[in-house]
């Protein structure tokens, strides 16, 4: 059985926008080479449920030298962007105020390569909150693929 989303796309207006890049770095600190998430474009902070996305660019750091000839987006930035998707979420739609931070992955799984030229729906959907802590399966999509998932663990300080 092939992979399912964490919910359904074919609901949501994937040209809408609900945070801009400059709403995303209202909440969220990263700057330069290290901003992944370009904006949200849908939440349901009630389902724990938000839909964000990144185009990924020709020219950015990693192009040259991550596999010369043929430029593949690494995984750990991928990663990256679902941390900083569950770290809006926690920061707009749970209120946290503190510094948050990686407390873990688990569970990712690699499903496509991803190259440059195109653009990452990045899904979030919160499962779990205890002590501080926040579980956020997350999935990377490109052109209705689904590229990665796994769970993102943020931790407030």
């Amino acid at each position: 059985m092939p992979p399912q989303y964490l919910f359904d796309l074919s609901k949501i207006d994937l040209n809408g926008i609900f945070f801009d890049q400059e709403g995303v770095r209202l909440c969220n600190p990263q700057r330069g080479d290290m901003e992944m998430l370009n904006a949200i474009i849908w939440a349901d902070g009630e389902k724990g449920q938000i839909l964000g996305y990144k185009d990924i660019g020709e020219k950015e750091f990693w192009v040259s030298g991550h596999i010369p000839g043929r430029p593949l987006f690494p995984g750990v930035l991928m990663i990256e962007l679902g941390a900083q998707l569950a770290s809006f979420y926690m920061r707009k739609y749970m209120g946290w105020k503190g510094f948050i931070g990686f407390g873990g992955v688990e569970d990712v799984k690699f499903r496509q390569q991803v190259q440059p030229g195109c653009r990452m729906l990045i899904l979030g959907q919160k499962t779990w909150e205890r002590h501080h802590r926040v579980g956020c399966r997350v999935q990377g999509v490109v052109d209705g693929n689904l590229c990665f998932e796994g769970t993102i663990i943020g931790v407030e300080f």
